[in-house]
């Protein structure tokens, strides 16, 4: 081992593309339906679900791009955190990161790559089997041991996954755009978004729930921050190209369904029966190839982010056994031991994530939704670092330093108030009317507790030592 410095090795079209690459990956092909059940199958309160979480992202990557013209030194959300609340908050923050957050995400993409990968071969597999949780941790350990090996083949891996994933969702946005209006398909979409019908606007709440996971993921482009070549000018440029493109392919796909099939059979059947109408079997297996690769792909950039979120804690001589996590290998320039912890803590929540969402939850009512919930999470945590910029620096240029960090935290705030109807308000009153309790948002904040006190423990221990 020697010199646990990282390499500068990524240039502005990298970070573009993993910007990209990992947001743009599952959950725009499965969370488009469950948008439209949330809406029952109104288009304009969908696209309006997709408009504001988009909003909320760009504004927040905008204040990110802020604070990476500032700040660069290993894992940006850790290194903003510090710099602008302090080395306590920023620990946690890291620690959320390390355990909860990158984890969570990464165990979600490994099943739903498996669980492509299965429908590929058999449209009536079952994605809840056996099979499908040994090959989604077969992903896992393929995706850790390419990042470990060959940092350079999984940032080659990141930019032709996001050219490839692009290519169905044009045809889709092309083709249906233009057979739906042909058609007039799409144009009897947004004639039938009058209804009212479990069509009020709340239910725009739980669609902005479900794009979060689609639209999550723009930040993990901060974890390679100090091995870009030129951080400050590429990170900023990364984050805002980045987000705008995600948003607007987003919509137009949305839209482009339509010309497929109907939002009744949309919300029944998903993306697949309008992909098949539009492309053709053939077609429709191309691009659930496709499919998988996007997912792959996706999960590529996660497993990225994993290794250095556990060793941007290490290298401040933090958490458990810093000096053996901050250990960065002489071949290939990674940081071995802490991506093995980052293995270990992802097949973890990969084993919660299986078992939660079984037809019989093996965890009972503490099984919640470790896809949306911990993303939303990180929104709440953003807001101390919004607030403590904009008094820092907001007297030096208002608008980007003070006007933008407090739009930052009025989108924060409503999205954990997303979060607490999507999973708490709606859910209680469904159980109610069944006579039965749920409110699923209350046992990820006790899981999410106990995890943080382990966290707070090993910082005492290493303030003491």
């Amino acid at each position: 081992m020697e010199n646990n410095q990282l390499h500068k090795r990524y240039g502005l079209f990298t970070a573009i593309c993993m910007v990209v690459g990992i947001v743009i990956g599952s959950g725009v092909f499965f969370k488009a339906q469950d948008i439209l059940n949330y809406t029952g199958g109104n288009m304009l309160l969908g696209i309006l679900a997709w408009v504001i979480g988009g909003a909320v992202m760009i504004i927040c990557a905008f204040n990110f791009a802020n604070f990476a013209t500032k700040y660069v030194k290993v894992n940006g959300i850790v290194d903003y955190a510090e710099a602008i609340v302090g080395e306590r908050y920023a620990y946690m923050v890291g620690w959320f990161i390390a355990t909860i957050y990158f984890p969570a995400m990464t165990a979600v993409l490994a099943w739903v790559s498996a669980r492509y990968t299965l429908l590929l071969f058999n449209p009536a597999a079952d994605i809840t089997s056996g099979l499908c949780m040994a090959l989604g941790a077969f992903y896992l350990c393929l995706m850790y041991a390419v990042n470990m090996l060959s940092p350079k083949l999984a940032g080659k891996l990141a930019v032709s996954a996001t050219v490839i994933k692009l290519i169905p969702l044009a045809f889709i946005i092309v083709v249906g755009t233009v057979c739906g209006l042909a058609s007039g398909s799409t144009t009897e979409a947004f004639a039938e978004s009058v209804r009212t019908e479990g069509a009020d606007f709340s239910s725009v709440f739980s669609g902005i729930a479900a794009a979060v996971f689609a639209y999550e993921g723009w930040c993990v482009a901060t974890s390679i921050n100090a091995e870009l070549k030129n951080p400050k000018r590429d990170l900023p440029r990364a984050l805002v190209i980045g987000t705008l493109i995600i948003m607007a392919v987003y919509i137009l796909y949305f839209i482009g369904l339509t010309g497929g099939a109907s939002t009744d059979v949309l919300m029944k059947e998903g993306a697949t029966t309008a992909i098949k109408n539009l492309l053709g079997n053939v077609g429709g297996t191309v691009l659930s190839a496709f499919v998988v690769i996007s997912c792959l792909g996706t999960l590529n950039g996660l497993m990225i982010a994993c290794p250095r979120a556990v060793y941007s804690i290490a290298m401040r001589g933090k958490g458990p056994r810093p000096e053996l996590l901050s250990a960065v290998d002489a071949q290939t320039n990674m940081p071995g031991n802490a991506g093995v912890l980052a293995l270990v803590i992802c097949g973890a929540w990969y084993f919660y994530f299986y078992g939660a969402n079984l037809t019989a939850p093996i965890f009972g009512a503490f099984s919640f939704d470790s896809s949306e919930l911990p993303i939303i999470t990180t929104y709440a945590m953003y807001i101390p670092m919004f607030v403590m910029f904009a008094v820092k620096e907001g007297k030096r240029n208002v608008f980007k330093n003070a006007v933008m960090p407090i739009l930052a935290v009025m989108a924060s705030l409503f999205m954990v108030f997303v979060a607490v109807y999507a999973h708490g308000i709606r859910p209680y009153r469904e159980a109610a009317a069944k006579g039965e309790f749920a409110f699923p948002v209350l046992f990820y904040l006790i899981v999410f507790a106990v995890i943080m006190t382990i966290g707070a423990v090993f910082y005492r221990k290493r303030k003491r030592g």
